[in-house]
């Protein structure tokens, strides 16, 4: 009675209550007299001598008779009559001890002929259940059952076989490593043979997070399975995340991955059935702007299933339940849009609209078990060898993941629907609930490529450890942040919040400090290998010089900050800085490190300049001469909070808490709309009128208007505390108070000669578990956003998207740019990827707006708890955000974006060296505006060059590469001639040139 009681009143998910429910829409009502109810249902069963079934359920015992056709008795009866081309009307007659108790007529339809695809699969979370080790070595254990299974069911028909598909790579990897050679070699023979299946992502990932080299690397085992062991990857399983980048088709494509199961799990909060995900069929051909596709399937509810669609209708329990239900969830299938109605799952919704499912083929997901990081099961290879025994159709098939694929493609590939871009994932918001490892990712993300480029052009080959980086970056971005109940801190299971969050934010953190040892290594190295090579002393006697490397793909003007140690140039000594190229001396500025201060750090002195046309992946040479004087003091201006350089004017308003003007001076144009709801640069805290520590709360509610916008705060009491020109530029530091943290400091500042506003946000936030989010709101004064760099594709208001993705919010790569006739402008970010375009949206769904539209105002969503499981329920400490802001006629927003997000994302690096090598140098160079370097490697002899292209259409580009004697690589067009080699790269694609040089 209880039990019944929390039931009906919480409305959770049920399996029992899912299972009636899809029983009771499958069947129609025909009899109801005196209390009693007789249901039929016309199924797509059909037995080997050529009947098909009439399903008769009754609340009592009865004899059920289809008169001069079939009779059996029960509650539920199955009864079988000759198959039909045409509806047939019959005759149903029920009867008891006492005589007829009534009678209907029913009509008996053509029914489909189903081919089934049982995949068996177990979901990885790295965690969830577990903390992270216990849930790893269980699913090694499962790749250990999983050779039992398939040997003990070798000898059965092949339709049964037991067969498994290791959804997620990384645990086959770790158990080809950690078994005997038998063993493997055991495996290895399964896995040719198709009875085991390794698919192609490592683990399950919020691609959103990644980097478009991060998410290529993920994929690289791929040719290592297949040339160690001679098993070839075809396809791919995402499962949990409901969406992935555009960038995921063309890795997959790149690696010989054709086919991409996804299982997307709604979890009550997405609501892609409202944004088109009507008219996204399946299977469907998913298509990148390059031209390259894969073929898709996805489980498909109205509030998500996901991978448990097998389960649900009694595939890993009996064949009795699964004779009950699968037949049931075919006909919903064929008959109606979606196979569940609104409320079954426990959260309510509106009923969705959508054609049947069309195709006679269906992927069914299956797990051992009703549970997350479930282990393979007897049971549905089983109940398929009974199944098939007993029925003709449905046709059940123990199958690996690409069998559904291949059959789907040899069958239908022309009747599938072509839908591109990005799949915007719904879950994206839950990045922003650990914002400061996520910064330390992203920043270690930069960091690995600028890394690479200096192991390479010192003569070294880092690619292990810097593919070992990645790999920790790409493991923070796997989809589990957290237990399942975070809030608790046990030992082991669901509960195990504090212990896994320790394990998944630490992992960001070593990440970020693997980036940064390497790219520490690499400048030492890049500057030991220039040390004395081909160039000559400054004038004047150089005491020291530095090799100023710019990382980024085009020459530009931009600060480097270097540091020159105490026992290389002494820190009382005075020194000048003169560009080795022109022989002028630049202004400089020093902070010392003073051993009183900081007797546990190196003692020098850190040297930022600004350096004019420092060549793209190519040096300027900086000489360190004897000066007259020591580098002046900064000069301490007004506190009337206006900064300026040759490019803009900044003025910040005290009494608001916000910029109130940032003026192009080239231009003659303010880049800020006053008007707007929200000041430039403002804090706004919101809190939720929603309780915490509930599982999967968020499922369970609702917001079609502002109600449970609790309270809405921003920050106050501004002072500014510094304002300063120093001679590389001005700064401006502000401090308020502030809702949800202990202090906020925002930084301003403007270089001489670099045309662009830098914004640093510091922010000390208070840990609370109640519902809360921080925005920074950069209200401009343009129309709305033309375009966006995503992760390996750049998205905009016109640029295709996949039906049902996510439209509230924007999970972006670095930058959003505004176009129009007269001025194009560029905002960037650094740490914090999520962003909400125009407004502020309500973080349940439908996610109503908060605010007017505003098309030109960029919400950089900062920080959230708005989760209830898996992600963490709060977080705290000092946390930091920055920014970028420029603009500049005649440019296109992609290629301003692309400058916007250097500065941030491709710092110079001064490299300290001896003898003066040549004034300057370039590495590598490309001659079209649209196409990146973002990243130089070392390959055996020859180095790798690659590329990433912005650009709407194919381009030809041609790259440089100094002594290149020899190229390779798919967009290759011909032999190089005088160092240079032409490259194709399809629209928004990347390409890979592996040169040998000279």
């Amino acid at each position: 009675m209880t039990s019944r009681l929390l039931q009906r009143s919480l409305g959770s998910p049920d399996y029992d209550g899912i299972r009636q429910a899809l029983r009771d829409d499958t069947s129609t009502p025909v009899i109801s007299v005196r209390g009693l109810e007789v249901r039929v249902a016309v199924l797509p069963l059909f037995t080997h001598d050529g009947r098909q079934a009439v399903r008769v359920s009754s609340t009592q015992p009865l004899t059920h008779t289809l008169v001069n056709v079939d009779s059996a008795a029960g509650s539920d009866v199955t009864l079988l009559v000759p198959e039909v081309d045409a509806p047939r009307e019959l005759t149903l007659e029920c009867r008891d001890d006492a005589g007829l108790v009534g009678s209907a007529q029913i009509t008996v339809t053509p029914q489909r002929k189903w081919s089934v695809f049982v995949v068996h699969h177990s979901h990885l979370d790295i965690g969830y259940t577990d903390p992270q080790g216990t849930v790893l070595r269980h699913h090694l254990d499962y790749l250990d059952a999983g050779l039992r299974l398939a040997e003990e069911t070798s000898s059965w028909p092949d339709d049964a076989k037991f067969r498994w598909s290791v959804e997620s790579s990384m645990p086959a990897l770790k158990w080809l490593d950690a078994r005997p050679p038998e063993m493997v070699e055991s495996f290895a023979a399964w896995a040719r043979e198709g009875v085991i299946e390794v698919t192609a992502l490592p683990f399950q990932l919020h691609t959103e997070a990644c980097s478009t080299e991060e998410l290529h690397r993920q994929l690289r085992f791929t040719s290592q399975l297949r040339d160690r062991y001679g098993f070839a990857t075809t396809s791919a399983m995402h499962t949990d995340v409901p969406g992935a980048v555009v960038g995921l088709v063309d890795a997959l494509s790149a690696h010989g991955v054709r086919y991409l199961a996804a299982a997307h799990n709604w979890a009550g909060r997405s609501v892609p059935y409202l944004h088109g995900g009507d008219k996204l069929t399946r299977p469907f051909r998913w298509q990148a702007p390059s031209g390259n596709e894969v073929i898709v399937w996805f489980t498909d509810t109205p509030h998500g299933m996901a991978y448990m669609e097998g389960n649900t209708v009694g595939l890993t329990d009996s064949y009795e339940l699964a004779d009950d239900l699968l037949p049931r969830y075919l006909s919903a299938l064929a008959t109606r849009g979606y196979p569940y109605g609104p409320g079954t799952f426990g959260w309510q919704g509106p009923d969705a609209p959508k054609e049947p499912y069309e195709l006679d083929v269906l992927h069914l997901r299956v797990q051992g078990a009703h549970a997350d990081n479930a282990g393979p099961s007897i049971v549905p290879a089983s109940i398929a060898r009974r199944w098939n025994e007993q029925w003709a159709y449905p046709r059940l098939r123990s199958a690996a993941n690409k069998d559904f694929f291949e059959h789907v493609e040899e069958r239908y590939l022309d009747r599938l629907a072509v839908h591109e871009g990005d799949w915007t994932d719904w879950w994206a918001d839950g990045l922003g609930s650990g914002a400061r490892p996520l910064g330390y990712v992203r920043r270690a993300q930069s960091a690995l490529r600028v890394a690479e480029t200096l192991h390479t052009l010192a003569g070294e080959d880092a690619t292990e450890q810097i593919d070992a980086a990645y790999d920790k970056v790409a493991l923070f971005n796997e989809h589990t942040w957290g237990a399942a109940n975070p809030w608790e801190d046990a030992e082991e299971a669901g509960d195990s919040g504090g212990l896994q969050w320790t394990r998944k934010s630490s992992g960001a953190y070593q990440a970020q400090d693997d980036a940064s040892d390497l790219l520490h290594a690499a400048t030492r190295r890049f500057a030991a290998a220039l040390t004395g090579v081909g160039g000559e002393r400054g004038t004047g006697g150089a005491l020291a010089a530095f090799a100023v490397f710019n990382p980024g793909t085009r020459a530009r003007a931009d600060v480097v900050r270097a540091f020159l140690p105490r026992d290389v140039v002494g820190v009382d000594v005075p020194i000048a800085l003169v560009d080795a190229r022109t022989g002028q001396t630049l202004p400089h500025h020093e902070e010392l490190v003073d051993p009183v201060d900081w007797p546990t750090r190196p003692i020098g002195r850190h040297v930022h300049a600004v350096v004019q046309a420092v060549p793209g992946y190519g040096y300027a040479r900086l000489d360190v001469v004897p000066g007259e004087t020591q580098a002046p003091e900064p000069v301490e201006l007004s506190l009337d909070g206006v900064i300026e350089n040759e490019f803009y004017r900044v003025a910040y308003d005290v009494r608001e808490g916000y910029v109130s003007s940032i003026f192009d001076k080239r231009a003659g144009r303010e880049l800020v709309n006053g008007e707007a709801a929200a000041g430039f640069g403002q804090y706004v805290y919101d809190q939720y009128a929603t309780a915490p520590h509930f599982n999967h709360m968020s499922g369970h509610v609702g917001a079609d208007d502002r109600t449970l916008l609790g309270d809405r705060a921003i920050g106050r009491n501004a002072v500014v505390t510094k304002v300063q020109r120093t001679a590389v530029g001005e700064r401006l530091v502000v401090e308020l108070q502030a809702k949800g943290v202990d202090w906020l400091r925002t930084t301003i500042e403007l270089h001489n000669g670099v045309p662009r506003v830098d914004l640093t946000y510091q922010l000390a936030k208070q840990g609370t578990p109640s519902k809360e989010a921080v925005f920074l709101a950069f209200p401009f004064a343009a129309g709305q956003a033309t375009a966006w760099e995503l992760t390996g594709g750049v998205g905009g208001p016109d640029v295709p998207r996949v039906p049902g993705s996510a439209e509230y919010m924007l999970p972006i790569r670095h930058w959003i740019a505004f176009e129009d006739p007269e001025l194009t402008i560029a905002w960037a970010t650094l740490e914090a990827p999520l962003v909400q375009l125009g407004t502020i949206h309500m973080p349940y769904a439908p996610f109503p707006p908060t605010l007017d539209q505003e098309d030109g105002t960029v919400y950089s969503w900062a920080l959230n708890n708005i989760w209830d499981t898996n992600f963490p329920a709060q977080q705290q400490g000092e946390t930091t955000f920055r920014y970028a802001v420029t603009s500049q006629t005649g440019i296109g927003g992609r290629r301003l974006g692309a400058a916007a997000a250097s500065g941030l994302t491709e710092p110079f690096v001064g490299a300290l060296v001896g003898d003066g090598p040549a004034a300057t140098e370039t590495y590598v160079s490309v001659d079209h505006p649209d196409v990146l370097v973002t990243s130089l490697g070392r390959s055996g002899d020859e180095r790798v060059v690659r590329l990433q292209s912005l650009a709407a259409e194919p381009v030809e580009v041609t790259v440089t590469l100094p002594g290149l004697r020899s190229a390779r690589g798919p967009g290759v067009a011909e032999e190089p001639v005088d160092e240079s080699v032409k490259v194709r790269l399809p629209a928004c694609g990347v390409a890979v040139v592996w040169g040998t040089c000279a």
